[in-house]
């Protein structure tokens, strides 16, 4: 063949490569969450962008974990608080230790009202972001002009929901947690009888007592949305998208909900088929550790290395506990690696390091790591299943204990009371998940039945982005039940129909028997008198 011919022909192949690059490269508009939730959010973020997506992100003029400049994404800062102030929360989780140390039911019932109080102010702060957002006329026409494909966002805010609606999008989410609840129970079906509620710390086999304890507490949970989330952002749809719309129809209308876990983590329980379930998309192999640190790792010799981090919020434990962990951790002959940020605990031993941060991930798939000190984050615990470490938990607040109660069932964790934990208890758990070998082998279960699909999930959530921005939606995907008013859904009009039918057929074929009993006595009495 001619060498021009080949000049022709390359030439032509890489134009066409570029073409289909530009046809592929879709327009997100991303609204997140801050903090741990930002991080999982990024790896999408960073996995879009490097499949040629342009990628703008929305964060608050508090974001402290949401950068304004990155190779990644353009962003719009919005001039308002997002409720999502670092300080703010660190103080927040240290009162709420507080109240649990107090250990009484009075002090349970105290800490949920103030965590109630604080969601309350959360979600005031949240919507009056809202209202400055949409009335920035500047910002609402330079997003239109953008022409975005598609909005993803995590539902806990309300704001990504409102914005894809406003301007007709398709949504996405990443999501784990909505504005009201857990993502599962606002789009599927949800039997109390074995559908645990989020945060009770039940399995999916409860006893009679615990299911009147999940519906008790269902209807209750029902009742504080009813009337302390609903209104307010009733209020937003009203005001911003329509007549007659609730928030709860915005939320479910979504296309596509990117699920967080897995039913590796999760119960087995209905689903729906626009959910995707990429539990562990945010974990990867192990990088070589710094010298410094591989040089500890590997002074512990036989005995391995523990491993502790109560994750973004909690940097630091009353001083009590603190002495109490730091004092038995000094009784074991393994290394331990802590991330602590508060005072340095005098009980300290020389086994121990302490860190303002770690690896962690790269610590969890360490050989020589045995077990891994976690508050109960789904991000933590999705770590550790990937590299089959059991876990030693010590759940704090919101969705921690219950993620913790999960492992537990699975016989790959052990949970400490933070109400009661001393350095007897402390050290007896640790003692146990280390020398117990059901625990690793539990967890090394567990770890083998995750990575044993066949598509690795961040591979599959960037799939089904991509697949909703080429088809714009996934209404086939969506089920329209969120149209139907509760009583339709439920089947109580068909069933009321039903027994108003039945009851009016047995009432007729009474009064017709009856009639005819009547008669037939009515004309006895007439020959007797005869």
């Amino acid at each position: 063949m001619h060498p021009d011919c080949n000049s022709g022909q390359k030439i032509l192949t890489l134009l066409l490569l570029m073409t289909v690059t530009v046809v592929q490269s879709g327009k997100v508009l991303v609204f997140p969450v801050d903090g741990s939730h930002w991080v999982n959010m990024n790896i999408l973020v960073e996995a879009l962008h490097a499949k040629g997506h342009n990628i703008t992100v929305i964060r608050m003029a508090d974001s402290w974990y949401i950068k304004e400049f990155s190779p990644h994404y353009t962003s719009i800062t919005l001039n308002s608080p997002g409720g999502f102030d670092e300080e703010f929360f660190e103080m927040f989780a240290f009162r709420l230790m507080k109240i649990l140390r107090e250990g009484s039911t009075w002090a349970h019932l105290k800490l949920e009202i103030k965590m109630w109080e604080n969601l309350v102010k959360m979600f005031k702060i949240k919507s009056e972001m809202i209202v400055n957002m949409f009335e920035d006329q500047q910002l609402m026409q330079s997003i239109k002009d953008t022409k975005y494909d598609l909005v993803l966002t995590d539902p806990v805010e309300f704001g990504g929901i409102l914005l894809g609606h406003y301007f007709k999008l398709p949504i996405v989410y990443n999501v784990r947690w909505t504005v009201c609840s857990e993502a599962h129970s606002v789009i599927a079906p949800s039997p109390l009888s074995y559908v645990p509620l989020p945060m009770l710390e039940l399995s999916d086999r409860m006893s009679f007592l615990e299911r009147v304890k999940n519906v008790a507490m269902y209807i209750i949970t029902e009742t504080q949305v009813a009337f302390m989330i609903a209104p307010t952002y009733n209020a937003l749809c009203e005001r911003f998208i329509g007549p007659g719309l609730s928030f709860l129809t915005l939320v479910q209308s979504a296309d596509l909900w990117l699920h967080r876990v897995d039913f590796v983590f999760e119960f087995p329980r209905p689903t729906m088929p626009n959910i995707v379930y990429m539990g562990g998309f945010q974990c990867k192999p192990s990088k070589p550790l710094p010298q410094d640190l591989e040089d500890f790792v590997q002074s512990s010799g036989d005995h391995g290395v523990i491993i502790m981090s109560l994750g973004t919020l909690i940097g630091q434990l009353p001083d009590d506990v603190a002495e109490a962990i730091a004092e038995a951790f000094a009784e074991l002959p393994q290394k331990i690696i802590w991330r602590y940020k508060g005072k340095r605990p005098s009980a300290l031993g020389n086994n121990t390091l302490l860190m303002d941060w770690m690896p962690q991930n790269d610590l969890l798939g360490h050989p020589k790591t045995r077990a891994f000190v976690a508050h109960g984050g789904t991000n933590g615990i999705q770590e550790a299943i990937y590299h089959g470490v059991p876990i030693i938990g010590v759940g704090l607040i919101f969705d921690q204990p219950d993620n913790l109660a999960k492992m537990r069932v699975r016989g790959v964790a052990k949970t400490l009371d933070f109400a009661t934990v001393d350095k007897d208890s402390f050290l007896k758990t640790v003692k146990e998940v280390l020398y117990d070998p059901s625990y690793r082998e539990n967890m090394q279960r567990l770890s083998r039945l995750h990575k044993d699909v066949p598509v690795k999930p961040l591979d599959n959530a960037i799939f089904w982005i991509e697949f909703v921005m080429r088809h714009k939606g996934a209404a086939h995907l969506r089920t329209e039940s969120y149209k139907m008013p509760w009583y339709s859904y439920h089947s109580v009009d068909v069933i009321l129909f039903l027994l108003s039918a039945v009851s009016l057929i047995i009432l007729t074929i009474y009064t017709v028997i009856r009639y005819f009993c009547c008669s037939m006595c009515m004309r006895k009495t007439k020959n007797k008198s005869k």
